[in-house]
């Protein structure tokens, strides 16, 4: 072929270190907002980011070009830095290392956008690790829950 064409539509998670519910509703907005124009800026398209005071939700057309590892380490690693730049928060802001990524054919995006433009609706319902397990068996990903979360001993 003489060209590339694809469109890969990733939804991905991550997590505060420890699911800890730092993220306050004063500048979620602004968070989410950094966090699309870091996805943007690595030449994919984020379609939507949104999430609750411990986690965020981007969905987003991932560049052929790049590796999703990169996209992610990129927008994990300026965000934490831009949190902490701002100094909303009395202790240091992380999140918690990895993520999970899923992929959806172009005829669901609609769903999964309003699905993540809905989190907190969603939970008010279940909480976020019921949500994750349930969307890692929707996706038919075998995990060991010991090693779902970093959690606070």
């Amino acid at each position: 072929m003489a060209n590339t064409y694809t469109q890969v539509y990733i939804q991905a998670i991550f997590a505060i270190k420890y699911r800890k519910a730092m993220i306050h509703p004063y500048w979620k907005s602004s968070l989410l907002g950094v966090i699309g124009t870091l996805i943007n800026d690595t030449d994919c398209k984020c379609i939507v980011a949104n999430g609750v005071e411990d986690h965020v939700h981007c969905f987003f057309r991932l560049k052929p070009t790049l590796s999703l590892s990169k996209v992610m380490q990129t927008v994990k690693a300026k965000s934490s830095k831009w949190i902490n730049d701002q100094e909303w928060l009395r202790t240091r802001f992380e999140w918690q290392r990895g993520y999970g990524a899923f992929s959806y054919h172009q005829s669901l995006d609609d769903k999964v956008y309003h699905y993540i433009q809905n989190q907190e609706r969603h939970h008010q319902k279940r909480s976020f690790k019921e949500e994750y397990k349930s969307i890692l068996n929707a996706f038919q990903i075998e995990y060991n829950e010991d090693y779902l979360f970093h959690e606070l001993i």
